[in-house]
C-alpha cells in the first residue's frame, strides 16, 4: 500500500539557546537542499518565504532584530494557512553546565550577558525562549549528544523535504545506563537489569552488546525472547496510534546497570524486530540472535505500518563507540484512522541521546 508524499514546501524556523547548536542544526539542514538563512529580521520571515520557491531553514534567536517570541509564533502561525507549506519549529536546548562549558572554551559573550555573568545570561535566555519552547515541533536536546549524532537525527527527520517529504514516523531506540540518569527525551523506558549480565563473565566484561559474543550470552537469558516478543507487540500496538495521531518522532529507551552490554543487545534485537525487511537477520541474511520465530511476520508489520528506525547507544557514544550507522529505512503507507489515545501516552518530541 503506497501513502500519497507530502508535496508542501519545507519551512523551518531552527531557534533555542545560545550555544545549543542552531548553528550546527543550520548548517545539516543547508546540506539537506534547505536555503539556510540565519538571523533576518523577526518581519523579514514572511517576506522570505514568499520571494522563494525553495525548501528554507531560517535560525531565529534573541539576537534577531526585532526578536520577540509572541512575534515568532504568529509569523509561523501565519506560514500555516497556507496549503503549499509545511511549517516547523525546531528548538535547541542543552542542560546549563553544559552551555557554560561551551561558552568558556569558545571565549564568546553571552548576547544577554553583555555586562553580566555567562550563567545570568543563560537564566534569562530561557525566560524568554520558554514560549518558543513549549510551542515547537520538535525539542533537540544536545546536552549528551555528539556531532554525529546529532546530524543522524536531523537527516533522519528532514531528508527529503527539500523536494517531496513522506509522512511517518521516526522512531529512536536509545539504549543507556540507569545510574548515568533517564534520556529526557523519552516516550517509552524499559528496563532488561533483570537479564543476566555479562560484565561478569571475564571473557565478555570488555567487549560490548555490538559484539556477537555478548549478544549470544544475552539471548540465552531464559527470559530474553519472551521480554522481547512482548515488547516489540506493543511496540506494535502503540506505534501505529502515535502514526493515527500525527506524532512524528517517538523515543524508546532501554537501559541496564552500565549502558553497555544488556540495553545494547536488546536494543539492536529491537531493532531488527522493528525495521521493515530486515527483522531478525543479519547482514547474510540467517536468523540473528533475539530474532525469533515471528520475525519476517514484525518485519512485514512494520513495512504496513510507516515508520524508519534510528538506533543510539547513549553510553558507547560517550566512549567513541557508537552504533554502526543505521539505515533509516521507510514505509511510506496511509495513517490509520485517528481514534481514542494510545495505551501509552505520546509525550514530548524531544529527541537527544
Amino acid at each position: 500500500m503506497t501513502g500519497r508524499p507530502d508535496k508542501r514546501r519545507s519551512i523551518v524556523l531552527v531557534t533555542g539557546l545560545s550555544g545549543a547548536g542552531k548553528s550546527s542544526i543550520l548548517r545539516i539542514l543547508e546540506d539537506l537542499e534547505h536555503e539556510a538563512v540565519d538571523n533576518p529580521p523577526l518581519s523579514m520571515i514572511e517576506q522570505l518565504v514568499a520571494r522563494s520557491d525553495r525548501a528554507l531553514a531560517i535560525g531565529v534567536d534573541v539576537r534577531t532584530s526585532g526578536f520577540d517570541a509572541d512575534g515568532v509564533l504568529g509569523a509561523i502561525e501565519r506560514l500555516r494557512l497556507n496549503p503549499d507549506l509545511l511549517p516547523e519549529l525546531v528548538y535547541a536546548t542543552a542542560d546549563e553546565a553544559v552551555l557554560l562549558r561551551r561558552f568558556t572554551a569558545t571565549r564568546r559573550r553571552h548576547p544577554l550577558a553583555m555586562h553580566g555573568t555567562v550563567p545570568q545570561g543563560i537564566e534569562n535566555e530561557t525566560v524568554v525562549m520558554a514560549p518558543l519552547r513549549r510551542a515547537a515541533d520538535w525539542v533537540v536536546d544536545t546536552t549528551d549528544l555528539p556531532p554525529p549524532e546529532l546530524r543522524r537525527l536531523v537527516e533522519t527527520r528532514f531528508a527529503g523535504q527539500a523536494g517531496t517529504a513522506a509522512p511517518g514516523l521516526t522512531v529512536s531506540l536509545v539504549s543507556f545506563a540507569f545510574p548515568a540518569g533517564l534520556p529526557r527525551e523519552a516516550d517509552m523506558v524499559f528496563d532488561v537489569r533483570f537479564l543476566r549480565n555479562p560484565f561478569y563473565d571475564p571473557t565478555l566484561s570488555s567487549s560490548t552488546g555490538l559484539d556477537r559474543p555478548v549478544a549470544d550470552y544475552v539471548a540465552a537469558d531464559p527470559d530474553f525472547e519472551a521480554f522481547l516478543d512482548r515488547t516489540s507487540a506493543l511496540l506494535r500496538l502503540v506505534l501505529p496510534r502515535f502514526i493515527g495521531e500525527g506524532k512524528k518522532y517517538a523515543t524508546v529507551a532501554v537501559g541496564c546497570s552500565g549502558g553497555r552490554h544488556r540495553s545494547v543487545s536488546v536494543v539492536e534485537s529491537l531493532a531488527k524486530r522493528l525495521r521493515p525487511d530486515e527483522a531478525g537477520r543479519d547482514g547474510a541474511g540467517n536468523v540473528s540472535p533475539g530474532g525469533g520465530a515471528n520475525s519476517d511476520e514484525a518485519g512485514s508489520k512494520a513495512a504496513d505500518e510507516g515508520w524508519s528506525i534510528i538506533v543510539t547507544h547513549r553510553e558507547l557514544s560517550r566512549l567513541g563507540r557508537g552504533a554502526p550507522a543505521a539505515r533509516a529505512e521507510t514505509a511510506v503507507v496511509e495513517p490509520p484512522a485517528t481514534g481514542a489515545s494510545a495505551p501509552i501516552a505520546a509525550g514530548r518530541e524531544n529527541a537527544s541521546l
